[in-house]
């Protein structure tokens, strides 16, 4: 069941204005600060509500990428009963020198949940990352997908990007 009010609710919690260096070394006139929906129960747990939806059915874990993709994919992980997957950006250099802490991910169809994308750097390093130790990664689900209308930005790493909501329509939202 859609949640006609999520993205204008998003929109006026997380959109900012100013000059904003993104991870792809862009530079962007807004900003979207997920952290501040990731923060608030009430919305955090609202976005979670609607990728259940979006999650294969196939999918044995979800892989929730470090830091913003975590909170949601432990909500979801609750809602949909599949264990979670916490996915570093880079393996530690001590203890178990893990990538994914959890479950062992060879063999098995890991979704990856993210909060933002634009560029997919991230999860197309997270992507590889666990491909090369045994995973099936082929579907992101993500709270916002920033990325230009019709495009792909893990077209390159065969990966399905899944939104909750698109730039578009948060700036739809905002009228």
């Amino acid at each position: 069941m859609s949640d006609p009010s999520l993205a204008k609710d998003i929109d006026t919690c997380c959109r900012l204005t100013g000059e904003f260096v993104l991870r792809s070394g862009q530079v962007a006139s807004e900003y979207f600060d997920k952290y501040l929906f990731e923060s608030d129960p009430a919305l955090l747990a609202r976005v979670a509500d609607q990728m259940v939806a979006l999650i294969p059915d196939d999918t044995d874990l979800l892989g929730g990428l470090e830091l913003g993709g975590v909170p949601i994919a432990t909500v979801v992980s609750v809602r949909t009963g599949h264990p979670a997957l916490f996915v570093r950006k880079k393996a530690k250099e001590y203890g178990t020198c893990k990538l994914a802490e959890g479950p062992s991910v060879e063999g098995k169809r890991v979704t990856l949940i993210e909060d933002v994308i634009t560029t997919g750097g991230a999860v197309r390093d997270a992507t590889r990352a666990l491909r090369e130790a045994g995973a099936i990664v082929e579907v992101v689900v993500c709270a916002i997908d920033r990325s230009p209308a019709d495009e792909n930005p893990l077209d390159d790493v065969g990966l399905e990007v899944r939104p909750v909501l698109t730039k578009a329509q948060l700036d739809e939202a905002r009228g």
